[in-house]
């Protein structure tokens, strides 16, 4: 898995990278090279239009002079020497920041297991490019639809090698290949919009180009002469699971150690308190194999384990790094992530658990109500949990999905939403971020 990491010494050149910022006077001291290669095709109404292909290798190095802290960053073909001398000497005039260092040794991965992240198939531009013109003419063969938005299908692969001053030295590699679509509906002001995509790890594993492009083509269809509704409260709301994967990223964002030292979630004070409606379950595993996200180890070299970050509704952990940690008087559960130069806590795999409902016996239950297929604008306030965004979907009578509904806005409150949940069992894990169906009682529909 590593091989390719190893075959041009990009670990050796790290370890050097790390002795030489020593030699010029950190105290600690630890070296990223982060590999990216990719190339994708995107097509429109049947012609390319565009053939890209990438590769990088970026090297970042972060001293550490007591307290003091400095990131460098640079490509291939520089001077080490330089580049760690440049690094030490701007932490020498920077200021203290008392919760920034290393891992502390005693966390750091010893062994790591093999996840299974790496598909070494290569996919030829050729195969990219029919791969998406095949999407485009399956869509476009959909009576109904009228225009195209385009298709694409890359391929990639990244690779992570850390070295740090205190004993840690690993690296690994995960690869990525997708394919989208988008389509448009209808004439003029009665055009409608979607699409359909799927990404994998494995090639092999990847949604039939025809199946993507049928998909993208029949959600389109449905969304047309959309209706818009009178204005309400009390709606039950349901969210398609596209849509719930959204609200899922807000409860990791409301448990993000990061955000809780900064006092910018409205959980800050919520640590062992019901956040979430009795009965559900929040994961994170960057252990799992194939996973999306997963990670043998993390930005600085902690192998995480799985977490039920919210069981039975009650909040159990924040996303933590070491730095984010140590200002929380708290240790580490191996969530960094490095971003550029820097480190900060993030999620892995998370999943909402699913309920025992199937989604139709979720929306039979609804009675009256909106399903929500895609939403509009980023109008959510994480310091106060306000929530509030424009939306589209179906009308839910009777239990069942009836005519397209578009130009309404839902509102709540986070808080509120969070103990209102009830979840179907359709649960889709390929994402980084997993939902299944769910429904939400008592939110505010404001529409004509």
């Amino acid at each position: 898995m590593t091989s390719e990491i190893q075959s041009e010494n990009l670990l050796d050149r790290a370890e050097q990278l790390v002795d030489l910022a020593r030699k010029a006077g950190a105290n600690r001291a630890d070296a990223v090279v982060v590999r990216s290669r990719s190339k994708g095709v995107s097509v429109r109404m049947g012609k390319v239009e565009s053939t890209e292909a990438s590769e990088s290798d970026d090297f970042s190095l972060r001293v550490f002079v007591g307290n003091k802290v400095a990131s460098v960053s640079a490509n291939p073909g520089f001077d080490l020497a330089a580049l760690a001398e440049r690094a030490v000497a701007m932490a020498k005039v920077s200021p203290e920041d008392p919760f920034a260092g290393l891992a502390d040794e005693q966390d750091l991965a010893r062994t790591y297991p093999d996840l299974e992240l790496f598909d070494p198939t290569q996919v030829s531009s050729d195969a990219l490019r029919e791969s998406a013109l095949a999407m485009e003419e399956a869509a476009r063969a959909v009576d109904g639809v009228t225009n195209s938005l385009g298709a694409g299908a890359s391929a990639g692969m990244g690779g992570l090698v850390l070295v740090t001053s205190h004993g840690f030295s690993g690296s690994y590699m995960g690869s990525r290949f997708s394919r989208s679509v988008g389509v448009i509906a209808g004439e003029g002001t009665k055009m409608e919009r979607d699409h359909d995509f799927d990404s994998r790890l494995y090639f092999a594993d990847l949604d039939d180009a025809e199946v993507i492009g049928r998909r993208a083509a029949e959600r389109t269809i449905k969304r047309l002469n959309p209706r818009q509704v009178p204005t309400q409260s009390n709606l039950t709301v349901v969210f398609d699971p596209r849509v719930a994967r959204g609200f899922v990223g807000h409860i990791a964002g409301a448990i993000n150690g990061a955000s809780v030292a900064r006092k910018t979630s409205f959980l800050r004070d919520k640590m062992g308190q019901q956040v979430l409606k009795k009965g559900l379950n929040v994961t994170d595993n960057p252990l799992k194999v194939r996973g999306s996200s997963s990670r043998p180890f993390d930005g600085e070299g902690v192998s995480g384990q799985p977490l039920t970050m919210i069981e039975d509704g009650v909040l159990k952990h924040w996303f933590l790094s070491s730095g984010t940690a140590r200002e929380l008087g708290l240790k580490t559960n191996g969530r960094g992530v490095r971003g550029g130069t820097n480190v900060s806590p993030s999620s892995t795999n998370l999943a909402l658990e699913p309920g025992d409902m199937t989604p139709e016996e979720l929306i039979g239950q609804v009675g009256t109500g909106l399903y929500i297929t895609d939403m509009i604008g980023q109008g959510v306030d994480m310091i106060t949990g306000e929530y509030s965004r424009g939306a589209s979907g179906f009308w839910i009578e009777n239990g069942e999905l009836t005519y397209p509904v578009s130009e309404v806005t839902i509102a709540s409150n986070l808080k509120d939403m969070f103990m209102r949940v009830t979840l179907a069992n359709d649960i889709d894990r390929k994402f980084g971020v997993a939902a299944p169906t769910l429904a939400i009682e008592g939110m505010t529909l404001a529409g004509t």
